[in-house]
């Protein structure tokens, strides 16, 4: 494994690239990319530039790593921010040019179908930073969540210690980007729950891996994202969400478990496990459903760890993947779980 590295960040009046290295939804749903783009400019003083395929959907796995390749080796471009996800970024990730990307160490934010690029960051030792994409979080109708943009802040600018903290308000709610009333009001939250804590006698200091568990499981098929020797992983910090897709508990069991057979789920001392989403557009699940589907999804976790890694702290319910908000987590820097104060330390 290369030596860890933070790259420079970006200051007010900085040039930052904005591309989509998955899928060029901005093209078709501009309203809440362009809300996202403002944002940039006017909370936190960024000059965004877009590449050709950040709009363009049905652009080809090449022309997605030309945008790639194009923003981390612009000196002009001080950090690189995805639109959005999807689900094919595993045809681009064998074009890039590690040498390249290693040569211009960029801060790069993304998540969802972009754990392929920030798990290929990873190999090539640059810490990235896992959340934030401009259609999202900084797209959200009405404004920012508070603690959204409070981490994505923290995480763009100051290097250093950011404690991470319960949601004091959520919601996994979308209303139809097509239609320009959504963006008249804020989304509806409700009270946060907190975190559930699982062996917090202790404290572990690691680094992180993960991301979307869907992705984490796709990526070994194809050979990618998972360093050959595990013992990379000894002692680290794993965090996972789920999808919009709304997986079953059996799926999220399965992923796991394949994980666990493989030798991967018992390296780590540590799991962050996100608070999952049970609402989408073809599910949407009432409070009492959503309820049942997370608890759920939990034990099916408890389950495959109590097989394969029942020592792990784990901690249930952190605001880190597709629910709102969204707090930024560095994908392969230290992070710190300390069970017995019950905190979540991160470096930005």
């Amino acid at each position: 494994m290369t030596d860890i590295l933070y790259p420079p960040k970006p200051s007010p009046g900085d040039r930052v690239a904005v591309i989509s290295p998955s899928s060029g939804l901005p093209g078709l749903f501009p309203l809440p990319h362009e809300l996202g783009l403002g944002r940039l400019r006017t909370e936190y003083g960024l000059r965004p530039v877009e590449y050709p395929a950040t709009r363009t959907m049905g652009s080809t796995p090449q022309e997605r790593a030309d945008d790639i390749h194009a923003a981390f080796a612009d000196p002009e471009i001080k950090a690189v921010i995805a639109s959005i996800g999807g689900d094919d970024q595993i045809t681009v990730i064998p074009l890039l040019d590690r040498e390249l990307v290693r040569a211009h160490p960029k801060p790069f934010f993304g998540m969802s179908d972009n754990t392929h690029l920030l798990a290929f960051l990873r190999e090539t030792g640059i810490v990235a930073f896992h959340g934030a994409s401009v259609m999202v979080e900084l797209g959200r109708p009405g404004a920012m969540h508070p603690q959204t943009a409070e981490s994505l802040r923290a995480a763009l600018f100051t290097p250093g210690p950011y404690e991470l903290r319960p949601a004091e308000r959520w919601g996994d709610v979308n209303r139809d980007w097509a239609d320009p009333a959504t963006f008249e009001a804020e989304p509806e939250t409700r009270p946060g729950t907190g975190w559930t804590w699982v062996n917090a006698d202790r404290v572990v200091e690691g680094r992180t891996w993960g991301g979307c568990l869907e992705i984490v499981g796709w990526m070994p098929m194809a050979d990618r994202g998972v360093a050959r020797d595990l013992s990379e992983y000894d002692g680290g910090v794993l965090f996972l969400e789920t999808s919009e897709e709304l997986p079953s508990a059996e799926e999220v069991f399965r992923t796991l478990r394949n994980m666990g057979e493989r030798g991967l789920l018992g390296r780590f001392s540590a799991l962050l496990m996100g608070r999952p989403k049970t609402w989408s557009f073809e599910r949407p699940l009432g409070p009492e459903e959503g309820a049942a589907y997370a608890a759920a999804q939990r034990e099916a976790v408890m389950r495959a760890m109590r097989t394969y890694a029942p020592d792990a702290l784990v901690v249930f319910d952190v605001d880190l993947g597709h629910t709102d908000p969204q707090l930024v987590v560095p994908y392969g820097g230290p992070v710190r779980v300390d069970g017995p104060a019950r905190r979540i330390t991160v470096t930005y």
